[in-house]
């Protein structure tokens, strides 16, 4: 996208809405380089009637008015800030909420391919680089430009022949800043990435500092994290010095036109063609015009830092999610929650590696089904698939022969629980976390869900009960705590379909137990697929899939495939070994 387009974007989605309050702001910068010239062009009668003619008249009248312009001034450049400070914070959270929108609606994959310490960099500081660009760029596009037409005028007034001179060498002032707007942008971006890559480092180790402390690696990290911060610093430190160096071109171009213009001043005051007091008032007003024309030629670094960010975070916005309904799509309309797998094949676009084979499954509905295969045979896929976190590439996906992908995925997604080994929990209070599933749930409705989930017994402890905030992931809780708060909030959500991606793994036998009932209660009648490694469970299935490399290899009961499938007895065996 190019920057004219970006910048019509950014003009259409985010700006336009608050044309009418930019439109006061600019009122009050039209006052605010009024103000500005006034100032300038007093300077004139100011020395002319007090210190030449020394007129007593105007000994008060004089000061008042430049005292009521710089109020003036000051006045229209608060009001015109303020409102454009506000402009600003409404554009930054309508992008925010737009950019957060997109990602929660977003494909599994980008968000799995992606880390999330990248997404809170473009979440954070990307967008406030756009929301400098809208504020910054176009409060000072119109103060300085309005400002500085204004003193022109003025300086137009007291003596054309110099004001020429000094409009000739302006330009040179911006063509240096425009170069180094450029490198400030490249620069930006390489910024933003580091940015991010430290982000991402500081979520996984605040994640997981039981494991650096365990494994004793506070030095390593401390050395990674300073390899990271190290990055950031070098590339902050170039669009720190890339800003400073417009500083002394700037000073050096301004001495230069100033010496020039005295020396040409001098010139004209002997030769009786300009006055002192015009060339003083003159001399003031582009004094004044300096601030406005550096303001101007460093304007394109904002500009630069802006459309980086927006290059980052309107890819995110427009992002279009493969997994979506067709325009036509019924609301599934479940009875046995019966599920078939027809000839699916699946890979990751990204990998371009088969997961799945020309897979077929008949899952009975109301009944418990077992996908029991090695680590990285496509098991946990297959569940994947059911909800639509991914789109399968050929064959079709039926539940009580319909398709999921003629169905909308918000009926789809109502008819289905999951309970999964890795726990996700809110840093929230345990009722928020189990009502999660049903916000409209009562207390009651939780407490029942809990106590069927074996949940109650250890909430009830709590100081503060059910109001007891959890940490970050539940991270006060112990993992069979955490998954009886995933299995309460599945019996609350009252689902048809259950899918439980080896919920019960991990567990002490005691733990294991209480969830094992409660998993009973909540898969009592309903469609159950299970990703077993507990024999319990491959047992009291009341069918079992064999996958394996992506294929399934065998499917039956418990005991023919034990006849049947070497792969089964195998696996089986390993079971009986490890409970031993």
């Amino acid at each position: 996208m190019s920057d004219i387009k970006i910048l019509k974007r950014l003009y259409k989605d985010y700006t336009k809405k608050y044309l009418k309050k930019i439109v006061i702001s600019v009122f009050f910068t039209v006052l605010l380089a009024g103000s500005t010239s006034a100032v300038a062009y007093l300077l004139d009668p100011a020395i002319k009637q007090l210190f030449i003619e020394q007129k007593q008249s105007f000994i008060y009248l004089i000061p008042a008015l430049i005292v009521l312009a710089f109020a003036i001034k000051g006045s229209s450049l608060y009001i015109a800030k303020v409102i454009m400070i506000r402009v600003a914070e409404e554009v930054r959270k309508d992008i925010q909420i737009d950019m957060f929108d997109s990602l929660i609606k977003a494909d599994t994959k980008l968000v799995d391919n992606k880390h999330s310490g990248k997404f809170v960099t473009n979440l954070t500081n990307d967008v406030t680089m756009i929301t400098n660009l809208v504020s910054t760029a176009i409060l000072n596009l119109f103060k300085d430009s309005l400002t500085l037409i204004g003193l022109l005028s003025v300086m137009f007034y007291q003596n054309w022949k110099l004001s020429i001179i000094a409009i000739i060498m302006i330009p040179l002032a911006s063509i240096a800043a425009r170069t180094l707007g450029k490198r400030i942008g490249k620069v930006t971006t390489q910024q933003m990435s580091e940015a991010g890559i430290l982000n991402s480092y500081l979520i996984e180790i605040f994640k997981n500092h039981k494991l650096t402390k365990i494994f004793q690696k506070e030095e390593y990290e401390k050395k990674r994290a300073n390899e990271y911060i190290d990055n950031l610093k070098e590339k902050s430190r170039k669009i720190s010095e890339i800003f400073v160096r417009a500083s002394p071109i700037m000073e050096f171009l301004t001495g230069v036109m100033i010496a020039f213009l005295i020396f040409i001043s001098a010139k004209l005051i002997s030769n009786s063609e300009l006055e002192v007091s015009n060339f003083f008032s003159f001399l003031a007003a582009m004094m004044l015009a300096y601030q406005p024309v550096r303001s101007l030629a460093t304007l394109n670094i904002t500009i630069q830092q802006g459309l980086s960010g927006a290059k980052r975070v309107l890819p995110i916005i427009d992002d279009i999610p493969e997994v979506k309904e067709k325009e036509n799509s019924k609301d599934l309309i479940i009875k046995k929650g019966q599920i078939n797998f027809e000839n699916v094949k699946f890979e990751y676009h990204d990998e371009q590696k088969k997961i799945l084979n020309s897979v077929n499954l008949e899952i009975e509905g109301e009944k418990m089904t077992a996908l029991v295969g090695h680590s990285g045979a496509g098991k946990s896929t297959i569940l994947n698939l059911i909800p639509r976190f991914y789109n399968i590439n050929e064959g079709d996906i039926k539940i009580d022969n319909q398709s999921i992908y003629d169905s909308t995925i918000f009926s789809l997604r109502k008819n289905i629980s999951l309970v999964s080994q890795d726990t996700t929990l809110f840093d929230d209070t345990i009722k928020n976390n189990i009502s999660y599933a049903n916000p409209l749930a009562s207390q009651k409705d939780i407490e029942e869900a809990a106590k069927y989930s074996y949940a109650h017994e250890f909430i009830d402890k709590l100081p503060q009960k059910y109001e007891t905030i959890i940490g970050e992931n539940g991270v006060r809780l112990s993992g069979g705590e955490k998954q009886r708060l995933s299995i309460a909030r599945a019996i609350l959500k009252e689902t048809p379909i259950i899918l439980l991606d080896e919920a019960t793994s991990s567990l002490d036998a005691e733990t294991e137990s209480k969830i094992q009932k409660a998993i009973n209660f909540l898969t009592k009648g309903r469609t159950t697929i299970v990703i077993a490694h507990r024999l319990s469970t491959i047992l009291n299935s009341d069918k079992i899939y064999v996958i394996d490399k992506g294929s399934v290899v065998g499917e039956g009961k418990h005991e023919t495939l034990l006849e049947k499938s070497e792969i089964y007895k195998n696996f089986y065996q390993k079971q009986i070994r490890r409970s031993e």
